[in-house]
């Protein structure tokens, strides 16, 4: 026996007397002749709204160019750190001048400092890996060159650590090797994964849940506009002589789809004849609420990338003080944790290229965001007066006084 739901999708029908519709991912069925009415029914597919359950990994370009909230939060990681001016500290005294900075700051000829490291930073955020290969001639590096997540391949030694890696690109593959000539070919950061010896755990990946959430509510919210908000039903006729032909009941399908469907014919009105009744059997866009769930999925892709949601303009994230505040979270538990991890990684390894003992430190004096820190520090200790000039000079980063 046939029940209602075998009847309503379709299931256990002849497949001859079985009507579909192509257009718009919907599908219509021709009840039983037996029946004393008919019914042609209108399907919206959801899971064609953007697929939640495809594919375990989502592309890191792929979320970054096809999702607002993923673009944004990159782009202002990014642009962000990459304002940020190294300096070198030698023998407890920071430095603005060093050949490194110099080569920091122009890399190569195709791209200066900024948009380098811009790359770099946007690549950590959307792979959790990224790569910066050294031109190296005559033992002195040249210049350096940022190179895609997607092209690189880790060659593992025998005891598991990287000696070289695969770089792919029309159709060809380099090896970069690490031997130290005088430093390895290839800086590699990343970014921690629990289960990963070779690459980093992006934020992106750790949001794919709520990407993919945000993606199908936005797809879903789209079909409805399309539709003119209407969402599917059925058009019944339930006259007491007799049933629709076959070509009565093509003709009545083929005027729906055309004439109704679409948002060129949003708001349009629809003329029954003697018999027909539409009935709205799918649930409304206010009982799916999917513009809740969307902010929510927004709400969690910021999360996961460390940018209060009140600086994407999230609806109901109100949590800070004001627009400056939530500012300094972001360059406070994002940005310069970032920033400190790559000019540490980038001081250790071009080190042996160059003379002296330093390091790479980034230089927060230039950013606006961070002046009140700056100005509670400063207030700290020139109140310290257990401390001389010198000393106090020194914990704000400046160098001693020449005494004459």
């Amino acid at each position: 026996m046939v029940s209602w739901w075998n009847r309503l999708s379709g299931a256990g029908v002849n497949m001859s007397e079985k009507k579909s519709v192509s257009m718009s991912k919907k599908h219509s069925v021709n009840m039983p002749e037996e029946q004393k009415s008919q019914t042609l029914f209108s399907f919206t597919d959801m899971a064609d709204m953007g697929s939640i359950s495809g594919s375990n990994a989502i592309s890191g370009s792929a979320g970054f160019t096809n999702n607002p909230i993923v673009y944004r939060c990159v782009k202002m990681i990014a642009e962000a750190a990459a304002r940020v001016p190294f300096m070198v500290k030698e023998n407890g005294q920071n430095f603005s001048e060093h050949s490194v900075l110099s080569l920091l700051n122009s890399p190569n000829s195709l791209a200066s400092g900024k948009e380098l490291m811009e790359r770099v930073y946007a690549y950590l955020q959307t792979s959790g890996n990224a790569y910066i290969e050294a031109a190296i001639v005559d033992g002195q590096v040249k210049a350096l060159f940022d190179l895609r997540p997607d092209r690189m391949k880790v060659i593992a030694g025998k005891d598991g650590w990287p000696i070289a890696y695969a770089y792919s690109a029309g159709g060809k593959a380099r090896r970069l090797s690490q031997a130290p000539e005088p430093i390895a070919k290839v800086l590699h950061l990343k970014l921690f994964h629990p289960n990963d010896d070779h690459y980093g755990l992006s934020p992106l990946k750790a949001a794919r849940t709520s990407l993919e959430i945000h993606n199908a509510a936005s797809n879903w919210n789209k079909s409805l506009l399309e539709n003119a908000a209407r969402p599917s039903g059925a058009l019944v006729y339930s006259a007491a002589s007799g049933n629709l032909s076959g070509d009565q009941f093509e003709r009545l399908k083929s005027e729906l789809e055309q004439g109704f469907a679409g948002s060129n014919n949003a708001g349009r009105p629809m003329v029954l004849e003697g018999g027909l009744d539409w009935k709205t059997i799918a649930m409304t866009p206010k009982d799916m609420d999917f513009m809740e769930a969307k902010n929510g999925a927004a709400r969690e892709i910021a999360l996961s990338f460390g940018v209060p949601p009140m600086l994407l303009g999230i609806p109901g994230d109100n949590s800070f003080a004001n627009y400056a505040e939530a500012n300094r979270v972001l360059w406070r538990q994002s940005v310069m944790p970032l920033v400190h991890r790559v000019a540490a990684n980038l001081g250790n390894w071009l080190k042996p290229a160059f003379e002296g003992e330093f390091e790479i430190i980034p230089d927060v004096s230039q950013i606006e965001a961070l002046s009140e820190d700056r100005a509670a520090l400063w207030a700290r200790v020139s109140s310290a007066d257990f401390l001389d000039n010198d000393e106090k000079r020194a914990q704000v980063g400046l160098p001693a006084r020449q005494k004459i």
